[in-house]
């Protein structure tokens, strides 16, 4: 069976790192179940020139290339009907890239008032996978405590921090290799970059 996994764009800068997500993920043979803020389609607007259109054509038009035995599915973040809000659906992971503050504030304290606060709730409570990107410098003591508690429950609080070691020569090969950690994590196999040694 194909594995399921839930992604999430939000409103914090950094959209390129779900677009680039979606693209390594829609290239295999995986079940995707979208989820984009209202905050994170501004942000997408303005950082990649989104126009409100179809967002699978939106993918298509950047070049993504979608397997054949892939299936895109896009929920809105006030859609409490969609699979991700229930804990009867087993899913193999969740990924929230990038992650606001205001995200990671929500599901720190348990308040599930939007999709994505919801499935990252549930994906805690059924000790599923669940993988934050958060975006944002310098972090202030309260971002720190969320971060703190957010871990303690269960997620995985992975900064989009590139790595250098691989001499990255443009932007895309600096996010591949945040995006290659996320990848790992999913246990999803990969040649974004090379394993060290």
């Amino acid at each position: 069976m194909n594995k399921k996994i839930i992604v999430a764009i939000c409103g914090a800068s950094g959209s390129i790192y779900g677009i680039r997500l979606l693209k390594a993920l829609l290239n295999k043979p995986v079940n995707i179940y979208l989820i984009i803020s209202n905050a994170g389609y501004k942000v997408l607007e303005h950082e990649t020139g989104y126009k409100g259109e179809s967002f699978s054509s939106f993918l298509k038009e950047r070049g993504i290339i979608f397997h054949e035995k892939t299936c895109l599915n896009i929920y809105d973040q006030d859609d409490f009907f969609a699979p991700p809000a229930s804990g009867s659906f087993r899913h193999d992971g969740m990924v929230i890239a990038p992650c606001s503050m205001k995200t990671l504030a929500a599901i720190a304290s348990g308040m599930a008032d939007n999709l994505i606060h919801r499935a990252a709730d549930v994906s805690l409570k059924e000790k599923r996978p669940l993988i934050m990107l958060p975006r944002e410098t310098p972090l202030g003591i309260i971002h720190l405590k969320n971060m703190y508690m957010a871990a303690k429950a269960g997620a995985t609080i992975m900064p989009p921090s590139p790595s250098f070691y691989c001499n990255p020569k443009t932007i895309s090969d600096l996010v591949d290799t945040v995006i290659a950690r996320v990848l790992d994590h999913l246990k999803i196999e990969h040649d974004l970059i090379r394993e060290w040694g």
